[in-house]
């Protein structure tokens, strides 16, 4: 990612620990909303059998992948939980709370800021919207920036991060190709897209117009 601000091994596990609170979180609300307290003491037990402890004594690069790894763990278990005491249409209620939480969360001053500009000139708005995300994302998975215009953007993902560890699918599937987008589009005006091929992939911003 040349002539892109690069995000520390001590950001990026930051960071996770940061989505870890986030996404149990709003697991533990949406269980106790839908089904109950039982329900929720269960899924956390179920956090426990994955979660390993991060080490103190090592590096920020491997607290990162030790913590990503809790994170992943996190995830599954939540998207397999609902499937198993939701099903599908559990699973579509999830989408929309996780959307609307992403939207709470990311909600600030400097957001307003960029709606400003973005009725002044639309190209502006959405380059400085793409190279935010090029920065926020690399906590997720290596990629490089292929093209970077007032109009589009695209990443390319040689290895995912993600879907080449085993029983990820739920994750890229609801998480990055529906959650996401649904998400960026509704607060940032911008439209993405991912086109998976096997273990690697490419994601596409372009602005909505």
């Amino acid at each position: 990612m040349d002539n892109f601000k690069q995000m520390s091994y001590q950001e990026k596990y930051e960071v996770v620990l940061d989505n870890i609170d986030f996404g149990e979180k709003l697991i533990s609300s949406f269980i106790k909303g839908h089904l109950d307290e039982q329900a929720d003491a269960e899924l956390h037990a179920l956090y426990k059998e994955g979660t390993k402890p991060v080490p103190d004594d090592v590096s920020f690069e491997e607290k990162y992948e030790a913590a990503y790894n809790n994170w992943l763990w996190n995830a599954k278990s939540d998207f397999d939980f609902i499937r198993k005491h939701m099903g599908e249409e559990g699973l579509e209620l999830f989408v929309q709370a996780d959307v609307e939480a992403l939207i709470r969360k990311n909600a600030n001053p400097s957001l307003f800021f960029l709606g400003l500009i973005r009725a002044i000139s639309p190209q502006t708005a959405f380059k400085m919207t793409a190279k935010e995300f090029s920065y926020q994302l690399q906590w997720i998975t290596p990629f490089k920036v292929e093209e970077m215009t007032p109009n589009k953007a695209v990443f390319d993902i040689p290895k995912c991060k993600i879907i080449e560890q085993p029983g990820s699918e739920d994750l890229c599937k609801i998480g990055c190709q529906d959650i996401y987008p649904s998400w960026v589009a509704e607060q940032f005006k911008v439209k993405m897209e991912f086109d998976p091929q096997g273990i690697s992939c490419s994601c596409t911003l372009t602005p909505l117009h």
